[in-house]
């Protein structure tokens, strides 16, 4: 007798059209071929012994080898995190042969956390934290940049998390309670105090509250708070989860979720790679499709899917998916307005979309049933035009038909990253929207390589770990009213992981706010008395922003903690502003010095801006280089 799954294909491809839907790719080799090159990848840009890195520290994960047009020589903590996600999953699938990367990182997350930055410190406020980026041997990174960015602290946490969990299974609870949970506590403290403040997005270009963060931080709390049960200590900033979940559905627009809410005007209309990257993050296979916690088989989920991924469909802003009809995966890029090097299509991002979809289907296998609604029908008709509202369990024709249909439909975003995938298997960043279609950008991207290869593990049904509590007072349950709420965080360093005994400085917070009309590519920064300035020292001078620069105000600014002698009451400190120009001309620095009184330091964590001033830069203007 016929199963019901075969009763179902058949009756599928008797409708007139769909047959072409399923189109037969050649997949299997190049994924198994490209999966083990991606993963060689991710370990390559990890110190100390990665190849392509030489020079960075132990258990910096570098962004890309990439030194010049884009300089990528870094570690970023969203990226590092993200990657080791990725290895993590791998190790517990049974790549034993990753743990001694597992621990590098340990060691080095303890220490980075440490890291005095543009950001703060980690004691007393732990706004450290929120440093997005460090010098590949972990020291400061001290340039211009979108600071401070609130999603690293969160998808750090939950890797360690995760890493946690499997020690304790194999006995060994009192070294995680020791080592490692110190720099857990430290990330969701972090999370539980800032969660609610404004930072910089996903792509570090606008500041404000972002879907993907949001996302990110509600899940390293209800991990937290179940890890800290089970190490029986406190844990700082979880009480915060219920309120991050309400926060959460607001990004809902009726049709698809609003990426980013931006502080200030911007050209953004909310449509966004991060709505799509996000979900996937915190997939959890045995998740109900309806959690609040937005799972990729959600119904808001689809439905802001198709509008993402359609928006891509336009030839007129990528030529490179001309022709492509719907229901066939294209390429896709970060956002339609964007600019940089011309905004193409993203590896990380067409894979991404084939894991979104991967996920989804597991997601229905494993609670046994989808839901169409009036939300995500239009992302079924797509791939079905007989799809209608209704719950179909898994005994439903239909059921097997959209399960199948979704698969081939995650299969084709594959087949176009394969389709402009180099003969050698390297990944950059992007590649070209219009002809040639070669990669551009930063080569070898880890970032690239990882998903490569967190998307191979979907596909194959090899999932993460559960983390959404199915019931007791975790459970997701979004509160009647959201409250704009936080919790003071408490920050130590974590020594027993190798991070250097800090203590707390005695700080006094100066917004140092600067006119100054620049051109692209020029940054302005602060030198003068005591070690925040750099002691007039441009090569470590304090970097302004220029969050707030419009052409009406070409506003440079920055909330400087300067770092003080306790009890020395008002003091006066020196400084100068200079412009650093691009093309390594040389620095156009204030020839007189300026002064401000800066009343007494504080070490309760205060971050209250104690004086400001109202500077314009004096001097000349700087001159673009022809680099």
């Amino acid at each position: 007798m016929p199963s019901i799954a075969s009763l179902a294909l058949a009756s599928l491809l008797a409708v007139p059209g769909i047959s072409t839907l399923i189109p037969k790719l050649p997949l299997e080799k190049y994924i198994k071929s490209e999966r083990a090159i991606a993963l060689q990848g991710v370990l390559d840009n990890i110190g100390p012994n990665g190849v392509k890195v030489p020079g960075a520290g132990r258990g910096i994960v570098i962004a890309s080898p990439s030194k010049v047009d884009p300089d990528y020589f870094y570690t970023w903590t969203r990226d590092a995190a993200l990657t080791l996600k990725t290895l993590i999953d791998e190790f517990l699938l049974g790549n034993k042969a990753l743990q001694p990367y597992i621990e590098d990182y340990v060691h080095s997350q303890a220490v980075l956390q440490t890291v005095s930055n543009p950001s703060g410190t980690l004691l007393p406020s732990g706004s450290g934290l929120g440093e997005p980026k460090f010098t590949a041997n972990g020291t400061r990174f001290n340039g211009n940049w979108g600071r401070p960015q609130r999603d690293g602290p969160s998808l750090r946490a939950v890797a360690l998390i995760q890493y946690s969990n499997y020690l304790i299974s194999r006995g060994k609870r009192e070294r995680v309670k020791t080592e490692i949970w110190p720099i857990i506590a430290n990330d969701l403290s972090y999370t539980g105090q800032y969660w609610n403040s404004t930072g910089f997005d996903l792509w570090e270009e606008v500041s404000g509250s972002s879907f993907f963060t949001t996302q990110n931080q509600y899940r390293s709390l209800i991990e937290g708070a179940a890890l800290a049960k089970t190490l029986d200590v406190p844990c700082t900033g979880c009480g915060q989860a219920p309120q991050v979940l309400c926060f959460l559905q607001s990004y809902w627009n009726g049709k698809s979720f609003t990426a980013n809410f931006i502080t200030g005007s911007n050209n953004r209309g909310g449509v966004d790679a991060n709505t799509i990257l996000g979900p996937i993050a915190l997939f959890d296979a045995g998740a109900p499709c309806d959690s609040p916690t937005l799972q990729p088989c959600h119904s808001r989920s689809l439905a802001n899917f198709k509008v993402f991924v359609d928006t891509f469909r336009n030839s007129a802003l990528y030529p490179i998916n001309a022709g492509i009809s719907q229901g066939k995966g294209v390429a896709l890029g970060r956002y339609p307005e964007d600019t940089y090097y011309n905004g193409n299509p993203w590896y990380l991002i067409t894979l991404g979309a084939a894991e979104f979809l991967y996920d989804a289907v597991a997601g229905w296998s494993k609670n046994g049933y989808l839901t169409i609604d009036g939300a995500s029908l239009p992302f079924f008709k797509e791939l079905y035009p007989l799809a209608r509202v209704g719950k179909f369990s898994w005994y439903h024709p239909s059921y097997y038909v959209l399960q199948h249909l979704v698969r081939t439909y995650a299969d084709t975003f594959v087949a176009v990253a394969q389709k402009y995938t180099p003969a050698n298997g390297m990944l950059a960043e992007q590649f070209l929207k219009s002809a040639p279609f070669t990669p551009i950008s930063a080569a070898n991207l880890t970032w690239s390589f990882a998903s490569f290869v967190s998307m191979a593990q979907r596909r194959d049904g090899r999932f993460p770990t559960s983390w959404v509590p199915r019931s007791g007072p975790q459970k997701p349950v979004v509160p009647s009213v959201c409250a704009a709420s936080s919790v003071q965080g408490t920050y130590a360093p974590a020594t027993a992981a190798g991070a250097p005994n800090v203590t707390a400085p005695c700080v006094s917070t100066v917004r140092f706010v600067l006119n100054a009309t620049t051109y692209y590519g020029e940054n302005v920064y602060i030198t003068g008395d005591g070690p925040t300035l750099g002691n007039w020292d441009l090569a470590i001078a304090y970097p302004l922003l220029s969050s707030n620069y419009t052409a009406e105000r070409p506003m440079w600014w920055a909330d400087v903690p300067l770092d003080m002698t306790a009890g020395s009451g008002t003091t006066t400190v020196k400084y100068k502003y200079a412009r650093q120009q691009n093309c390594g001309q040389d620095w156009i620095v204030e020839a007189a010095e300026r002064t401000v009184q800066v009343p007494a330091c504080r070490t309760d964590g205060s971050s209250q801006v104690l004086v400001e001033t109202n500077d314009a830069f004096i001097g000349q203007g700087g001159t673009p280089g022809s680099c």
